[in-house]
């Protein structure tokens, strides 16, 4: 039976690997510049994005970007096209985390993925008076 919309939703819990993020986006005109490709920044925003995700989830605490490095461009993102973004965290030092990006384009109806863009990121943790803070180290 469909659920009752007079009945508070129950709520789960999402299992998320510390270190870890993906995102799903679909390309729209708006993200797309006169070929009909995706803007390279709106990529890397949306790499920025799901990279601080993986951040925070192993710092527990606030981050902020600091770098973004080797960012390839391997093929272009075409309008309507569906992106996978996936994020690691690979090293840590003492305030600082290192995030690999990879986004791949997906085919919805057949799940088969190409690597689109890559990339690594830097993001250093902070505490609640926005002071550089120790993190965990990886697992």
């Amino acid at each position: 039976a469909p659920p009752d919309p007079a009945q508070p939703s129950p709520t789960r819990p999402i299992r998320t690997q510390r270190g870890e993020a993906q995102m799903l986006e679909l390309i729209f005109p708006q993200d797309t510049n006169h070929l009909g490709t995706a803007f390279g920044g709106y990529i890397l925003s949306l790499m920025d994005k799901v990279a601080s995700i993986a951040a925070v989830r192993h710092a527990k605490q606030t981050v902020v970007t600091a770098r973004m490095d080797a960012v390839e461009f391997h093929v272009p993102v075409k309008v309507g096209s569906a992106v996978a973004l996936e994020a690691k965290v690979y090293e840590v030092g003492r305030t600082s985390m290192k995030v690999h990006v990879d986004v791949l384009l997906e085919d919805l109806t057949t799940g088969e993925q190409k690597l689109a863009t890559s990339g690594n990121f830097v993001f250093v943790a902070l505490d609640e008076n926005g002071k550089p803070s120790r993190v965990p180290p990886l697992e």
